[in-house]
């Protein structure tokens, strides 16, 4: 079965950290290029971070940059999102997104909650 499936989601203080993973099955994650998405309620969904297939080159929203690290680790067919400094801003539903040419693959989401 072809999913991606997120985890370690949670409550988090203020100025903590959290690690995010999204495994992918039934397909090679390395050969997409893989995103996390994020988004609150009542907003629109917002890209956080991109890594591309093969070299793995990075991108940031301005709102997480120096914060957040995007990676993979293609022996675990699993990518990671390192979210550091969280702020309650940054509390939302974090989701994982996969895609090559025209095939494209969505997880369904990982609560994070910041907050004291």
């Amino acid at each position: 079965q072809v999913q991606l499936v997120e985890s370690g989601g949670g409550l988090v203080q203020p100025g903590g950290s959290l690690r995010l993973s999204c495994a992918a099955s039934g397909f090679t994650l390395s050969n997409y290029a893989m995103s996390w998405y994020r988004q609150a309620p009542g907003k629109e969904r917002e890209l956080v971070a991109s890594i591309s297939s093969g070299v793995g080159i990075t991108n940031y929203a301005d709102s997480v940059k120096g914060r957040f690290t995007i990676s993979r680790d293609n022996a675990k067919n699993l990518g990671y999102l390192q979210m550091n400094s969280l702020k309650p801003e940054d509390t939302a539903v974090y989701i994982c997104y996969a895609a090559r040419r025209s095939t494209t693959y969505w997880g369904q989401g990982t609560q994070v909650t910041v907050s004291s």
